[in-house]
């Protein structure tokens, strides 16, 4: 049998078992697994993430705390302004200087007041998130458990297609094996096809000096998709 047909029939074997794959890819059970592992894998770096952020607003009330409490004892210091203005201050200045830090505390205020908002959400985002992941968790064990079921019914099927194909490939060069799989990764399928008149199935035109490189069973690479062309 020539290399082209040894490539043919492994083709056949193989789009056997790539049904097979296509099949528990497009499962529930799969997709509920992917789903869920997808999450677990991603969570430790989401939980850092929402550590690091509380550490930064609890970084910032604790500035706020102090700066409040800093412009507090300022005022405070105006408690005595009858004083201050008997022993010659301007009660202008005074009331300038105490407005001025009115004005600062009201603005901290503020802060404070978006601050504790943003506090409340990431704490809610946390709650939630914390939620989900408990969920995900008890979702990852329960279809991990119903994939790996949907995967052994399968089992001797593939295995024995897998023997099949081992069996094809010790008659096909390896040079051309390798890049036959290396397709196959790429989700190229089929990569082996028939010249149609003189394009590829891709739609790219086969020079004659190509062409005439196909005769005697003899394939060549496509040099759009990167198939291996065969003519009939």
């Amino acid at each position: 049998m020539s290399v082209l047909n040894e490539l043919l029939e492994y083709q056949k074997v193989d789009a056997q078992m790539r049904r097979i794959e296509q099949e528990v890819a497009a499962s529930d059970e799969q997709k509920k697994f992917a789903q869920a592992n997808k999450f677990m894998k991603s969570a430790p770096e989401r939980f850092e993430a929402q550590d690091r952020r509380a550490a930064e607003l609890a970084a910032l009330r604790e500035d706020l705390v102090r700066r409040a409490e800093d412009i507090s004892k300022q005022i405070a210091e105006y408690s005595e302004l009858d004083e201050m203005v008997e022993e010659g201050g301007d009660v202008s200045f005074y009331k300038k200087n105490a407005q001025t830090l009115l004005d600062r505390l009201r603005a901290l205020k503020g802060e404070m007041q978006k601050l504790n908002a943003d506090i409340a959400a990431t704490v809610e985002e946390y709650e939630r998130f914390k939620k989900q992941g408990a969920a995900m968790q008890k979702q990852y064990k329960e279809y991990k458990a119903k994939r790996d079921e949907l995967v052994n019914n399968r089992k001797d099927e593939v295995n024995r297609l897998k023997a099949q194909l081992k069996s094809i490939a010790e008659k096909i060069p390896a040079e051309t094996l390798a890049k036959y799989q290396q397709k196959r990764k790429e989700n190229i399928f089929p990569i082996v096809v028939p010249l149609n008149g003189n394009m590829c199935v891709c739609g790219m035109d086969f020079p004659i000096a190509l062409q005439e490189r196909l005769a005697g069973g003899n394939v060549v690479e496509c040099e759009h998709c990167r198939r291996f062309v065969y003519k009939k």
